[in-house]
């Protein structure tokens, strides 16, 4: 398989690598330049044994955050990951626009350019899936965690499953 035809995995960051809710915690983030500082009290919730997890997916890892550049300053550290690529998100709105899309779904399937992806995100939904189904051949898992648990070892399984099954068609 070449790089161009490998699958991308995008790396969100709040909720998903980041835990948020939950007891001692706040329900959303907060202001921006607060949450995705490196000062952060709350990265202390990110765990640290994912790496190796992300790492040998055989993806190509990208960043798909409103953290943007800040992800390879704070969150990459944490993690032992190199420095990655950004998704050039729009700014962040909302979670979903108009068309109840998730607000990052149209330029996470123009970046990956009709390659498979995986999507791990807490605010993923039902019209997210049927658009990318309709608009992208190449296949792609969206997958949706409790932003007060973050990814965890079971949803690193599911990725590895659709990811077998994605290499093997």
């Amino acid at each position: 398989m070449t790089a161009a035809s490998r699958p991308i995995r995008f790396l969100d960051v709040d909720g998903t690598l980041l835990p948020f809710g939950g007891p001692e915690m706040p329900r959303v983030p907060g202001p921006p330049e607060s949450w995705t500082a490196a000062s952060n009290p709350h990265l202390a919730r990110v765990d640290r044994a994912l790496c190796p997890l992300l790492s040998g997916l055989g993806c190509e890892l990208m960043w798909a955050t409103v953290w943007m550049h800040g992800a390879n300053e704070v969150i990459a550290p944490l993690l032992d990951l190199p420095h990655l690529r950004v998704a050039d998100l729009p700014a962040y709105d909302g979670d979903h626009g108009v068309d109840d899309l998730q607000w990052k779904t149209k330029v996470l399937v123009r970046v990956a350019n009709g390659r498979p992806f995986v999507w791990v995100d807490d605010v993923l939904g039902d019209a997210d899936q049927r658009w990318i189904e309709s608009v992208h051949l190449a296949g792609a898992l969206l997958h949706r965690v409790d932003p007060t648990v973050g990814m965890t070892v079971t949803d690193v399984d599911r990725i590895v499953t659709w990811l077998r099954g994605s290499v093997a068609r």
